[in-house]
């Protein structure tokens, strides 16, 4: 805290973000509220004590507002006020099209989230009563009130790595998606095939074979079994070249041709099944193909254009992980703290105590959920190859343990006691994945402001040797 006035630095952060805000919202402006729809819009113009000056609902795309914003403006200036502010919700990508007409006339743009918007509409009447028209007046008198925020302005590079980063997270959905409905296809129809390969989803030999098998046998898979090792391995190298197999696994390849003849298979369902499993199969490789090709691209784009291959140096984090985040988070240089970026993630935690009395804490979820998955994903090679990342979770984890461990003494196996010793461990194992992923936000963070390389010590909390630094420069 500063000396003498009990004032921390979170109370400076914010007090300036507040000041930065006042200086978007002057008093002794209007704000112009609009509630973005399809092909209606809500416009209402209001002054500091929420009177409404103006209202207009115009039947019109978001991208044609240009002329209903300069009315807006004309009926501030009549009213003796020139400092007009926008606001409105970030419906979509309808709200972009706003932006691009408030910087083209000047005005400065603020946005409510949905979230406030919400909860105020609840406390204006207890109710969830909503129409757009009282909703315009609502984001205008939040704005007032400086519950908004500066919407992020992205350059044409960070947009270009946003675009890639979420259709990357799109083909991951549909990848897994295949995997899945593959495996319970198989399991009615070809249960056996799945033991075939220890890691069926990512043996390409034993996808090749499979695809071979659904293409050639028809409803009865049995009918192949005349042929021989070799002709069957023959087989599986053909399919396998659009998998990119380069050489089949004689022996995956003869456990598949073993299992040829399954009974546990039901009969009837093999014939429609063995035909979705070959569509699935295809959509699956092609999807594969799209997803590297997209990682590729935000490697490309975070390499050249944005100079931060260093973020590759990271054990266990491949650049395309680390794009990723990036993407959904835009140039960290915009946060204020590391702190933020964890809570624009929804991975800070949220405590819930009052006096004497302390609740159980849990990460917030109210940041952006894609970064919150693609930290998430990115958290479980660096648990096995970043010896940082890895002695952090097990510090967590340990103590739980040890804690669980003493609270179950002398319990009987499977009493209430052991029970709940077991879901305490499990919970801490949760708590420290998303430590973990906090923490790797912050290394990135910090990363990237900074222009720093990778250092384990500073990582891990201590400072960094600059002599060994020097010298290893």
């Amino acid at each position: 805290m500063s000396k003498g006035s009990g004032i921390s630095r979170t109370d400076r952060r914010r007090n300036a973000r507040k000041e930065r805000l006042r200086g978007m919202v002057p008093r002794g402006g209007v704000v112009l509220g609009i509630d973005l729809g399809e092909d209606k819009q809500a416009l209402a113009l209001i002054d500091h004590d929420e009177r409404v000056l103006w209202r207009k609902t115009a039947r019109v795309k978001a991208r044609r507002l240009g002329d209903v914003i300069d009315a807006a403006v004309t009926a501030a200036q009549a009213a003796g006020s020139d400092a007009v502010t926008v606001a409105c919700e970030p419906t979509g990508s309808r709200w972009m099209q706003v932006q691009r007409l408030c910087r083209e006339r000047g005005l400065p743009l603020v946005c409510i989230q949905p979230l406030m918007s919400h909860i105020a509409r609840e406390q204006q009447d207890y109710t969830t009563h909503k129409r757009d028209e009282p909703d315009a007046v609502l984001i205008a008198r939040l704005a007032c009130e400086l519950h908004c925020y500066i919407p992020e302005e992205l350059d044409e590079t960070w947009a270009c790595l946003r675009g890639l980063g979420r259709r990357r997270a799109q083909l991951i959905t549909a990848v897994s998606a295949s995997v899945l409905r593959v495996r319970d296809f198989l399991s009615v129809a070809w249960p056996s095939a799945i033991t075939a390969a220890s890691g069926p989803f990512d043996s390409l030999t034993w996808l090749a074979a499979v695809e071979a098998v659904t293409a050639r046998c028809g409803p009865d898979p049995a009918r192949l079994a005349r042929m021989t090792e070799d002709e069957f391995l023959a087989a599986v190298a053909e399919a396998g070249r659009g998998w990119g197999l380069k050489r089949p696994v004689r022996r995956i390849v003869r456990n598949v041709l073993a299992v040829l003849d399954d009974p546990d298979a039901v009969g009837w369902s093999r014939r429609g099944l063995f035909r979705r499993t070959r569509d699935e199969l295809a959509d699956l490789r092609h999807n594969r193909a799209r997803l590297l090709e997209a990682g590729a691209a935000m490697t490309a784009v975070l390499e050249g254009e944005l100079g931060l291959a260093r973020l590759g140096d990271i054990p266990g984090l491949t650049l395309a992980g680390a794009a990723a985040i990036l993407a959904e988070t835009g140039d960290p240089r915009r946060y204020e703290t590391s702190k933020s970026m964890v809570k624009h993630a929804g991975l800070s935690p949220a405590d819930t105590s009052s006096g004497a009395s302390e609740g159980d804490s849990h990460i917030s979820r109210r940041g952006r959920p894609a970064l919150r998955s693609a930290a998430w994903r990115a958290i479980t090679p660096l648990l096995q190859h970043n010896p940082v990342m890895a002695a952090k979770y097990q510090a967590v984890v340990a103590a739980a343990e040890e804690s669980a461990a003493a609270a179950a003494a002398g319990a009987r196996p499977g009493s209430a006691r052991a029970a709940q010793a077991g879901r305490a461990v499990r919970a801490a194992r949760a708590k420290a994945r998303v430590a973990c992923a906090a923490a790797l936000l912050r290394w990135i963070y910090f990363m990237t402001v900074h222009d720093a390389d990778w250092d384990p010590a500073a990582a891990s909390g201590g400072r960094p040797d600059r002599q060994d630094a020097l010298q290893a420069a």
